[in-house]
């Protein structure tokens, strides 16, 4: 049997090639202000997996997906184990564009402390008077540069992400921008909408998005997660205030209450952020974690 390692590791996910292919793994990990946490959430890694499937087939009629198989029968001998199973992702390769595309139909989080002092969010001028997690007019788009593990993700404008691509793909910048902002926002508003109808209601999230062999923009990596969106419960939800949450905003609030906690979470954090993420594949998926 052929023995494979990981060609990469990040904060959560390992990724190992596979020739023509990459197989990714969730693994429990869980990261939280640009470090990753010494506890594990056991079954974490299966609900990004899991999730990220359903969202990629719900949504690939706005675009391409880079989803192959999460049936480890489908991989190499070496991921057909309990260790792998309902975690492991195999994808099509992709060359990932350099942008975190960032879509907020809510204000709340550094959007809204950043309008509280400006009046805007990533430099896009609102309308005054909004309350904390109001709803907003219009989704935005608000793009970020990739940081490396441990290093903070800048935010940028839709200008200066068009310099971003048109730097790396010279004469294709405005037509890359164009597709990947046109696509989250079509992905969000699809998304969101479908998960208001099932009880939440998703404030926030990101998308990458790389190019396949044919350069054509497909979407990539993991989809509506609670590690990668604000998933708040529809009941209950009121502007003017900060929202219950489903996602690791409670781990994120837990760290900020314990400052000297060296990134150490009591096992009833523990407990409780795996039920949110459970909660939250059931009530979207209609069914439970494999």
């Amino acid at each position: 049997m052929k023995e494979f390692k990981p060609v990469k590791a990040g904060k959560v996910r390992e990724i190992y090639d596979n020739g023509d292919s990459l197989i990714m793994v969730a693994t429990d990990r869980i990261s939280a202000f640009d470090h990753i946490l010494k506890n594990k959430i056991v079954g974490k890694g299966k609900i990004l997996t899991q999730m990220s499937k359903f969202w990629f087939d719900f949504t690939k009629d706005i675009v391409p997906n880079d989803l192959i198989s999460i049936d480890v029968k489908d991989m190499p001998e070496f991921f057909q184990t309990e260790e792998f199973e309902g975690r492991s992702t195999m994808c099509k390769k992709l060359e990932m564009l350099p942008i975190e595309c960032i879509v907020r139909g809510y204000i709340t989080g550094s959007g809204w402390a950043s309008y509280q002092k400006t009046g805007k969010v990533c430099g896009i001028e609102l309308p005054e008077g909004l309350q904390e997690s109001q709803q907003l007019p219009e989704p935005l788009f608000t793009p970020s540069t990739k940081a490396e593990l441990g290093d903070h993700d800048e935010n940028i404008s839709y200008e200066q992400c068009v310099e971003v691509l048109e730097k790396q793909y010279p004469g294709k910048g405005q037509q890359y921008a164009e597709a990947i902002r046109d696509n989250t926002i079509a992905l969000y508003k699809k998304c969101a909408e479908y998960a208001r109808e099932h009880g939440i209601i998703i404030a926030d999230t990101k998308f990458e998005f790389g190019l396949d062999e044919n350069g054509q923009v497909v979407i990539g990596d993991e989809m509506l997660t609670p590690d990668s969106s604000r998933f708040w419960p529809l009941e209950g939800y009121e502007a003017g205030k900060s929202q219950p949450s489903y996602d690791k905003q409670f781990v994120r609030d837990w760290l900020k209450a314990n400052p000297d906690s060296d990134y150490n979470l009591p096992q009833d954090v523990i407990d409780k952020t795996i039920a949110k993420y459970e909660e939250a594949f059931e009530k979207l998926t209609g069914h439970k974690v494999q």
